[in-house]
């Protein structure tokens, strides 16, 4: 997932976790409950939730909204939550939608969803490159 505060993008992998594809772009404001949906529709054995950090790797206001996020989300699904790097995954969706031809405007709905789709993919390949998944769990108050 890429969390912003106005949409957040969804994207999940193939059972082989191989490779990913898009999902929704869902309005922020009751994200949460049609995630829960989500969350039963695709049983996922792990969620993936980018972390915005800078380019220097700091913290800022929206690495803690999107660790409150996680931690809401961690209120509603029963499996673990990894936050993942997300550093440039908006940039390169960006460029990838004005490369395929959409303006800015027309990528607005879905920019969020491509972003997703890169973060997961990154995850995946890093993954199946290093032997170990990405970035770390949120502790679940369900566990």
């Amino acid at each position: 997932m890429d969390v912003g505060s106005v949409r957040v993008g969804v994207a999940r992998s193939d059972q082989d976790g191989l490779m990913a594809v898009a999902v929704a772009t869902l309005p922020r404001s009751g994200a949460l409950s049609e995630l829960e949906g989500l969350w039963r529709e695709y049983s996922p054995i792990e969620i993936v939730l980018g972390l915005p950090v800078s380019l220097a790797g700091a913290h800022t206001a929206s690495t803690n909204d999107a660790q409150s996020f996680a931690q809401e989300l961690a209120l509603i699904v029963d499996c673990p939550i990894r936050m993942v790097d997300e550093r440039l995954s908006t940039v390169q969706a960006a460029a990838g939608l004005r490369k395929a031809g959409r303006s800015e405007r027309a990528a607005r709905g879905v920019i969020d969803q491509a972003a997703a789709v890169i973060l997961l993919q990154h995850a995946l390949d890093a993954e199946r490159l290093q032997g170990v998944p990405p970035g770390f769990l949120i502790e679940s108050p369900r566990n």
